[in-house]
Order: C-alpha cells, then sequence, then structure tokens
C-alpha cells in the first residue's frame, strides 16, 4: 500500500515501514561512527521502541555489543493498516542486530502489568541469566496498577494558579496565547501514579528479588526539567511533581541494590520533539527557538547523540559517574548554557506567527516530528508501493 501521514491534532495515525527502517539505520550507523563504548553487555530496555528508550538500544548494542531485551507496548500492522512507529522501529532494530550476530528479543505489552513483568523475568532466566543494565522509559498517560486495579490518568496542568504564555501550532505556524488551568490534589497523585518512580522501583525488585541483576548493576531513567520559560506548566507543574518522585525513587533503589553494589541514576536530558512533546503547550514553541539556537551554536543533539554522549562519557567512563547537587546525571548542560538560554528568552518575547519563520526552528521541528513516524525521511520514496505487514523477528 501507499502510506502518508494522516494526522489528528497533534497525532499522527500513519507511520512508515521504510522511514522508520531509514531512522533506526541512521541512528546505528552515528553510534557505530563514534567507536565501541567499554559498557552493559547484557541490558533490559523498559520502553524500547521510540524516543530514549530505542537510543539506549541501540547504543547498548551498537556501541557496547551488548544483548538487549526491549519492552514495548506497540500495535502491530493488520492487512491495510500501518504498524504504530515503534512496532516498525523495533522490527529494523531487531533486523540489523540480528545482521551482526547481536542477541536482541522483544516483548509486547503493558509494561506496568505482572503479566509482562513475569514474561521479561523468564525470558532472562532462560536466555541471558542477568542484566547489567536496566533503562527505564516508559512513556505513557495512563496507568492500571497491578497490585490496586486502579487505573491512573496524568494530567498536564500547573499547580496553584492558572498559567497562561505563547505557544505555537506547529502545523500552522500560528503563534497564540494559551492558559491552561490549575489542577486539584487527586490530578497530582495520579500524574505522581503514572509518570513517578513506583513501577521502576517494582521492576527493580522483582528482578532483585529473582537474582537477575548481575554485580554492579546500573538502571537509568530519563527525566526533563527545562527552564524557567516552562517551569509553571512542566516542572512545577503535576508532570513535575511525578518526576520529584522518579528522582526520589533512585535513591530508594540504590539503596536496595548495595548488596550488589549497584546504583540506580537519573539522567535529565535535553527538549526534544516526541509524540508527548508536541502535546505540550509551550513546549514547541521553546524547542523551536532552542534548535535554532543550538544548531547555530553547534551543539544540537537529537535522541542518539543524546544517549550515546551518555553512555560514553558519564556512565561508562571507568571513572565516579558526575551528578548535580540532587544527585542527577545532567546530559541537559548543553541545552542549560548560559548563554543559549538567554539567547532562547531574548528571542521568546519578539517570537510572533510573521517572525517565527526568521526567529526559530520551526521547519526542524516538524521534520523531527514527521520523522517520528517515519515520514519525511531523506531517500525514502512515499510515492511507492510499500509492504505494512512487518514482523519483528524476535518477538517472544
Amino acid at each position: 500500500m501507499i502510506i502518508e501521514p494522516r494526522m489528528r491534532g497533534f497525532i499522527c495515525l500513519t507511520s512508515h515501514p521504510e522511514g522508520c527502517d531509514k531512522n533506526v539505520l541512521t541512528q546505528i550507523n552515528y553510534t557505530k561512527s563514534k567507536g565501541e563504548i567499554n559498557g552493559p553487555k547484557k541490558v533490559l530496555v523498559i520502553g524500547a521502541s521510540t524516543g530514549f528508550g530505542l537510543a539506549s538500544r541501540i547504543t547498548s548494542a551498537f556501541g557496547s555489543k551488548a544483548a538487549t531485551i526491549g519492552v514495548f507496548f506497540e500495535k502491530p500492522s493488520t492487512e491495510g493498516k500501518p504498524a504504530s512507529p515503534g512496532w516498525y522501529n523495533s522490527a529494523a532494530f531487531e533486523k540489523y542486530a540480528h545482521q551482526e550476530g547481536l542477541y536482541a528479543k522483544s516483548i509486547n505489552g503493558d509494561a506496568f502489568s505482572n503479566e509482562i513483568k513475569q514474561k521479561t523475568i523468564d525470558l532472562i532466566k532462560q536466555d541471558l541469566g542477568q542484566v547489567d543494565l536496566v533503562i527505564y522509559s516508559l512513556a505513557s498517560p495512563v496507568r492500571t496498577n497491578p497490585n490496586t486495579g486502579i487505573t491512573h490518568k496524568s494530567v498536564l496542568k500547573p499547580i496553584g494558579g492558572t498559567f497562561t504564555n505563547k505557544t505555537v501550532d506547529f502545523h500552522t505556524g500560528i503563534v497564540s496565547n494559551i492558559s491552561i488551568e490549575p489542577c486539584n490534589e487527586e490530578d497530582i497523585e495520579n500524574t505522581i501514579a503514572v509518570m513517578g518512580g513506583e513501577d521502576w522501583d517494582m521492576w527493580i525488585d522483582v528482578l532483585k528479588k529473582e537474582n537477575l541483576l548481575a554485580q554492579n548493576a546500573m538502571t537509568i531513567a530519563y527525566s526533563y526539567i527545562g527552564p524557567s520559560l516552562t517551569e509553571a506548566v512542566y516542572r512545577k507543574g503535576t508532570i513535575g511533581r511525578a518526576k520529584d518522585d522518579l528522582e526520589a525513587t533512585a535513591f530508594k533503589i540504590t539503596e536496595k541494590l548495595k548488596d550488589l553494589g549497584g546504583s540506580a541514576f537519573v539522567s535529565v536530558n535535553k527538549a526534544l520533539v516526541t509524540q508527548a512533546s508536541s502535546a505540550i503547550p509551550v513546549i514547541p514553541l521553546y524547542i523551536s527557538l532552542l534548535y535554532k539556537t543550538m544548531k547555530e551554536a553547534g551543539i544540537h543533539e537529537g535522541c542518539i547523540e543524546q544517549i550515546q554522549r551518555l553512555f560514553k562519557d558519564r556512565l561508562y567512563t571507568g571513572s565516579n559517574i558526575p551528578v548535580d547537587e540532587k544527585g542527577r546525571i545532567r546530559i541537559d548542560d548543553w541545552e542549560m548554557r548560559e548563554d543559549i538560554q538567554a539567547k532562547v528568552a531574548e528571542l521568546w518575547t519578539v517570537a510572533t506567527t510573521e517572525s517565527l519563520s526568521q526567529l526559530g526552528d520551526l521547519d526542524g521541528y516538524k521534520s523531527d516530528f514527521y520523522n517520528l513516524f517515519g515520514f519525511k525521511v531523506p531517500n525514502v520514496n512515499y510515492e511507492q508501493d510499500v509492504n505494512e505487514m512487518v514482523q519483528i523477528p524476535g518477538l517472544v
């Protein structure tokens, strides 16, 4: 079939298998070009199919020759209906990993559930014995707690007062003001239940109980802080409370792993175009201005550049892992540079519908958004028939 992007608001409803394949291959080639990392050898990636999770799996496999198990929740293709992009990404990853003789298997299902945790435990026992790195990179708006049966939905709201600021509709380029009403206490609790550290902690508990964590095993979860421009809606809002909980969980897990010499860290990463960030008011405009500023300074990074640098320059250097005063790894250091933030803040005050095409990198934002779904990828013929029915070779 011929597959074209079909949009509903900030969501693309279709994805392109060849575009996704090319994207994965580009990330693999980038990783290889940066040389070998003396890193992990047996890796579990929870949330492995897109964004930072996919980049972590690629960096582990093609940077460190690691065996990887990926857990994700993706929609397979059916006749005449494309799969979700993460399905195609995972199929491409496994294809290229197997070509190089690397172990790669995947589990598709709700990572919050006990059933998928058990399936993962069984696979590690059967094939790997133990893992030395666990990446936790889940991004879901909803979570059903397997112990209580309660379904929690996260919300993106400020705390304490209405938030009003600029945003941009990246499809049209129209800059406008937006207001978001404040949350209530239940909103905060639900958002923490979905996006906080509870599930990460549950995964580590069960892996440790089953003796599946190697000596000196490490686990990493991903977070974001961002600038003062976005903090009312992000870091000081409901999501920020969830991230605070995630960061506190790292210390709790480290304590539990002491007898193994293990450790848990939260890595604070750069603002990037993701399905989630596209729906957050203010963020698309901020990213558009940030991209332009960082590209001009020659320090722009996408997911794979961020994670390759995290592994090579922070996690696996043979020295102590550098952290900030709150114990977090800061791979957002280039984004948060004073000169970069000062420039973005200056552009923000004058950004309008008319001026944004000069001041920001809206084209770069759009391109990255479509790339997430395998569209607008160089050297892909989108007028050609493509087979939407793609299998993941190592799906368990």
